[in-house]
C-alpha cells in the first residue's frame, strides 16, 4: 500500500474500512500512527464514515456496521453467547416476584428466563413465543396465556395484528424484552417490522420494562426501530459491555445489572 494512498482522504477512509472488515474494530491511536496523521484527522474520518452508514463510532474507535435486515433463525441464535444468555437468564428471572404477571418477549434469552421461574407458586406469564411457552409448559403453578397471531418461523414467534389487539386486553407488571441491536444513543431495534410493532404494544401494557441483552447486541442498529432507552427501566446484560454505555445507561436511570 503506497504513502500517497495512505495520505489521500480517499485512501485513508479506505484503510480504514478495509480494516474493519478484516477485525471488525479500530482504534483512533493506531489508525493515527500507521497512517501518520493526527488523532483529530481519524476522529473527522470516522464521523463522516459513520455519517455514510459505514461504521459505528464506538470506545475510541469504531466497530463494523452490521447488515442491519439480517434476520438470524433462532436455532443459530441459541448457539451465540450461550453462557452470558444462561446468566443474564438467570438474574432476570430473580426480578419476578410472587404474583406477578409478566411477558416473556420471543429470544434465546428469555426463553433461559423461562427456565429459571420455577419456584414461584402463583405467576402468569404472557408470551408469543412457542419456545417460551413450551418451557413454561413444565412449571406447574404457572398460569401461561399466549395471543396468537401468524407465525415467524425464523423466531418461533406469533405476530401481527391479531397479536397486537389481543395483547392490547392485558396488562402487566413487567416485560422482559430480548432485542437484537441496542444503542445507547438510537434505542433497540429488530430486524422484523411485525416484531418492532408489537413489542412497543408490549412496552406501552407494561408498568416496568426490563431488557435482557448480552454485550455484542450493544452498538449494532437493526432494520425497525422498537423505542428508545428512554422507556427502559432496567437492562441486564453481561460483564463485558462498555464503562461508557454502563455510565450512558445510569445516567438516563436506567438500573444496570451485571452478570
Amino acid at each position: 500500500m503506497t504513502d500517497i494512498k495512505k495520505t489521500s482522504t480517499v485512501g485513508r477512509r479506505a484503510v480504514i474500512l478495509e480494516k474493519l472488515e478484516k477485525n471488525g474494530q479500530v482504534d483512533v491511536p493506531s489508525l493515527a500512527s500507521e497512517l501518520k496523521v493526527s488523532e483529530v484527522t481519524i476522529r473527522n474520518d470516522l464521523i463522516r464514515l459513520e455519517q455514510k452508514n459505514m461504521l459505528i463510532r464506538a470506545r475510541g474507535g469504531a466497530i463494523k456496521v452490521d447488515r442491519v435486515g439480517i434476520d438470524v433463525a433462532l436455532s443459530d441464535k441459541n448457539k451465540q453467547h450461550f453462557e452470558e444468555k444462561k446468566r443474564i437468564g438467570k438474574a432476570a428471572a430473580g426480578l419476578v416476584e410472587e404474583g406477578d404477571t409478566i411477558i416473556l418477549d420471543s429470544g434465546s434469552t428469555t426463553v433461559e428466563i423461562a427456565r429459571h421461574l420455577g419456584g414461584l407458586q402463583n405467576l402468569t406469564v404472557i408470551t408469543n413465543a412457542l419456545n417460551v411457552a413450551n418451557q413454561m409448559a413444565e412449571h406447574q403453578n404457572a398460569n401461561v396465556i399466549m395471543p396468537g397471531g401468524f407465525l415467524r418461523k425464523n423466531s418461533l414467534s406469533l405476530v401481527g395484528g391479531g397479536a397486537e389487539e389481543n395483547f392490547k386486553n392485558y396488562f402487566c407488571d413487567k416485560l422482559f424484552l430480548a432485542v437484537d441491536g441496542f444503542s445507547t444513543d438510537f434505542g433497540l431495534s429488530t430486524p422484523n417490522v411485525e416484531e418492532a410493532h408489537l413489542n412497543r404494544v408490549m412496552i406501552g401494557i407494561s408498568k416496568q420494562v426490563v431488557v435482557v441483552a448480552d454485550s455484542s447486541k450493544f452498538h449494532r442498529r437493526s432494520f425497525a426501530f422498537i423505542a428508545p432507552i428512554t422507556e427502559v427501566d432496567v437492562v441486564v446484560t453481561d460483564a463485558d459491555v462498555s464503562a461508557e454505555d454502563r455510565k450512558k445507561l445510569e445516567n438516563a436511570g436506567i438500573k444496570v445489572i451485571i452478570v
